[in-house]
């Protein structure tokens, strides 16, 4: 029904129980699905994150038949200075997220570009990003060693790197390592930004796409990233042609947690927007 590279974030029905959730993405058609495991803003995954919590999501998502593209993470600010008990936990963490990726046969771990916050926590914003790279290239070597990749979403909007020019500083200093680009319409048109230009500079190492709609800060107070596709003004013709056009050959990830529409909604508005971006594909 759907583009074969085309799934769904499990985000997009963080209102559901995993089981639930999963059983909703597959009724409508989905095969294929991004796992969130975001504290605060998506409980499929716990966040106290052990062994036998692991199983029990790794068993959840089998019994789904879906595919797992990515499991989406976060094991705390890359950006932050930490004491010997805070790196040990950082790590354990790291540990269970890839054990994770790899149980459900994800292709690949995402992690974050820095703190929600765009002030550095470190000085000056050449240490913070230094740091930020740093952390996810020891990750991605971590996440070979688990038969899996790492990618970041190197612009968010509310994180360190929030516009193209972080991202591109963040990306400078990823040169060369195992480390992946994941691309979101969302976060790049909140700041202010082009998703073609994104794809003009990054092209060749983006390894996954984020689909939500969004409006600039520049039209309205600190942005709004919870639109539905369409409702926006993200022009995904453009930038899915500019991916097209620059040999992309990854997947894409409707993840729509959004807030113009209700809960009983947002399963019809899922499948309308993946009609949608599916014709543009």
């Amino acid at each position: 029904m759907f583009h074969t590279r085309l799934g769904c974030s499990s985000i997009s029905f963080r209102h559901q129980v995993l089981p639930e959730a999963l059983s909703t993405m597959a009724r409508l058609g989905f095969e294929e699905i991004d796992l969130g495991a975001l504290p605060g803003v998506c409980d499929h995954v716990p966040y106290v994150l052990d062994a036998a919590a692991v199983d029990a999501v790794a068993a959840d998502v089998a019994a789904s038949g879906l595919r797992v593209r990515s499991v989406n993470g976060d094991v705390g600010d890359l950006n932050a200075v930490l004491d010997a008990g805070q790196r040990h936990e950082r790590e354990r963490h790291l540990e269970m997220l890839l054990t994770l990726a790899a149980k459900t046969g994800a292709k690949a771990l995402v992690l974050p570009c820095g703190a929600i916050n765009h002030e550095p926590l470190r000085g000056s914003l050449e240490e913070d990003i230094d740091a930020v790279a740093a952390e996810l290239i020891a990750a991605s070597q971590a996440a070979m060693r688990h038969g899996v990749e790492l990618w970041t979403e190197s612009l968010h909007y509310f994180r360190l790197c929030w516009n193209l020019e972080r991202a591109q500083l963040l990306a400078d200093r990823l040169a060369g390592s195992d480390v992946g680009i994941v691309m979101d319409f969302s976060h790049i048109v909140a700041s202010g930004g082009d998703p073609v230009e994104f794809v003009d500079r990054f092209g060749g190492w983006i390894t996954h796409v984020h689909l939500r709609d969004a409006i600039p800060a520049t039209e309205q107070a600190s942005g709004n990233i919870n639109l539905s596709v369409g409702n926006g003004k993200a022009n995904f013709g453009a930038g899915l042609s500019a991916l097209r056009n620059a040999g992309y050959q990854g997947h894409f990830s409707l993840e729509l947690e959004t807030r113009d529409v209700s809960h009983d909604e947002r399963p019809a508005a899922a499948a309308k927007a993946a009609s949608f971006i599916t014709d543009l594909i």
